[in-house]
């Protein structure tokens, strides 16, 4: 048998609550051995070699932190291209410069049409984002910058593309155009947006080729790799898998994710609409052969589906009385009336569902096809489990409850965007009483906590995440949002640990330091359970182990 390594902190956080805490954890092989004291786990050391590791003598160890809802490959492939975003974000060799205003977005663009002057292919750019910067965009607006240049920008989150009166003409889109989340002025004039998944296809088609360039789609997924790491992540889930092509998807995480420096395991969600129109004809053996092609640190999981459209970008579908403006948003790109249907063939084959649901009406649509899904066909812990849950109301929690479902929760937004939105959109009441964890807490059903990143304007920082669930906190630093949702500190650990690991059906292998599980750990700087939970957020992720490798930019 291999040398067994056994760390010693001086506080180990197992999320096992059995046994919560520990000074020592063994390791062999890449899984945790033995979990408790150097004296504790003698049994094993009096009878086969062994090393002590101090490297993390004065450090706080938890297990490996879980985002389960991320877009690491998509995120890197957005780092080259040009940017108009309202914060600060990555690119292949610096970081992007915010823009917070409508007026430096049009002059950025302004100077992009000068810089390229002549150029044949249309002007792309990402990043807008319609709450922080002045509203969506318009044909109109983009004509100002060019009358006879395809222009296409994508927002920060990405449901809409604008497009300008010449991109109109190159895909040949006039007022016949019938299509599913295609804009319009009162008259019917086109007013150049494209929203949700199928407009949102057809917009991008002439700029596709503009996303990837040779090479840089595995330097951007390993840039973002390190970032998740930074942040104690080791364990994320891409939860659009195949949305361009899944053969081409698949070989880029092999070759990836299964380089030993590579520092996550990566958990692959197929994209239901992609598998509909490329394997409906076989999906159940395509997805056999995917399970086929799994290792330790890249698998496949459930499959994805949308019911609505962003919270930040403001094309979620809410209750009455709708937006503030009297409006509402979008469904997804299945009609609500077939998402049971399209859901079913999974349902009865044992896949585990994720749906996409930020607002209200969409979670209703969503809890509504649960309840027809389980009167055909009765299922014990399929946890199906609602992403995002933005926007909720306290009866849902019970519903999802009683269903037997699961949400995974982007709980960001009460800090970054939760003022915004009260004056775009949504209204203070529900702008306040976004990621309602305390009521799904209080009717006991198990959550998760995630980033989306970088897809959302908001960063993936785990502790950050608990930190708001703990404290809701509002951008201005001083008001509590709807308090009576706020969480504990366990609680919230939980949830981008073992209850994580849960909603990703990993709960046997991550999630928690236990024997035989992957020895997956995160290294703080305190300890999260014994500061004021105000500082959570100030602790320092100093590093991460996986697979009992400590990865590089570990400290002591």
């Amino acid at each position: 048998m291999s040398e067994i390594t056994v760390f010693i902190a001086r506080k180990i956080i197992t999320m096992d609550p059995g046994r919560p805490f520990a000074s020592a954890v063994a390791v062999r092989d890449g899984r945790i051995l033995s979990v408790g004291s150097v004296e504790s786990m003698r049994p094993w050391l009096r009878r086969y070699p062994h090393r002590i590791d101090g490297t993390f003598a004065d450090r706080i160890v938890m297990p490996g932190f879980i985002d389960p809802h991320t877009h690491l490959s998509q995120s890197g492939t957005y780092m080259y291209l040009n940017y108009v975003g309202p914060i600060p974000s990555p690119g292949p060799d610096r970081i992007n410069p915010a823009l917070p205003t409508r007026e430096a977005v049009m002059a950025r663009l302004g100077e992009m049409s000068a810089a390229t002057a002549g150029a044949k292919e249309p002007l792309f750019a990402w990043g807008f984002d319609p709450a922080m910067q002045g509203g969506h965009l318009h044909r109109d607006d983009l004509d100002r910058i060019s009358a006879d240049r395809p222009i296409a920008i994508l927002s920060y989150a990405p449901h809409f593309v604008y497009t300008n009166s010449a991109m109109l003409r190159l895909l040949g889109a006039d007022e016949s155009l019938a299509m599913h989340g295609v804009g319009r002025d009162g008259d019917g004039r086109l007013n150049g947006r494209f929203v949700e998944m199928e407009a949102l296809n057809y917009a991008l088609a002439p700029v596709r080729g503009q996303f990837v360039r040779a090479g840089q789609h595995s330097l951007g997924l390993r840039r973002m790799g390190d970032v998740a790491q930074r942040a104690g992540v080791t364990t994320t889930a891409d939860m659009l898998f195949g949305a361009r092509n899944f053969e081409s998807e698949w070989r880029l995480q092999q070759s990836v994710v299964s380089d030993p420096e590579f520092p996550l395991r990566m958990v692959l969600v197929p994209y239901e609409a992609a598998i509909r129109e490329r394997f409906e004809s076989d999906a159940d053996g395509w997805m056999a052969d995917l399970k086929a092609r799994a290792t330790d640190k890249i698998r496949f999981h459930g499959v994805k589906f949308f019911s609505d459209g962003s919270y930040p970008a403001m094309s979620l579908r809410v209750r009455p009385p709708g937006y503030l403006d009297g409006g509402n948003g979008l469904r997804g790109d299945v009609p609500w009336d077939e998402l049971a249907g399209r859901m079913l063939p999974f349902w009865k084959a044992g896949v585990q569902i994720h749906a996409h649901a930020n607002g209200d009406e969409a979670i209703d649509a969503v809890l509504d096809a649960l309840a027809k899904l389980q009167s055909i066909h009765p299922r014990f812990d399929h946890r199906l489990t609602i992403e995002h849950y933005c926007i909720s109301t306290t009866d849902q929690a019970r519903r999802l409850k009683a269903l037997g479902g699961l949400a995974s929760v982007n709980c960001y937004f009460v800090h970054f965007r939760s003022q915004i939105h009260n004056e775009h959109a949504f209204g203070p009441d529900r702008a306040e009483a976004t990621a309602r964890l305390g009521s799904l807490e209080r009717e006991g059903v198990t959550f998760a906590l995630h980033s989306d990143f970088s897809l959302v304007v908001a960063p993936l920082d785990p502790l950050m995440a608990v930190w708001i669930a703990v404290n809701r906190i509002a951008a201005d630093g001083v008001t509590v949002q709807a308090p009576g949702e706020r969480i504990g500190v366990e609680r919230a650990l939980r949830a981008i640990t073992i209850d994580a690991a849960y909603v990703l059906g990993m709960e046997r292998e991550i999630g928690s330091l236990e024997v035989g599980k992957f020895a997956d750990f995160t290294v703080l700087s305190a300890d999260p359970t014994a500061v004021d939970p105000m500082a959570i957020r100030d602790i320092r992720v100093l590093g991460t182990v996986l697979g009992g490798r400590v990865q590089p930019g570990a400290s002591a």
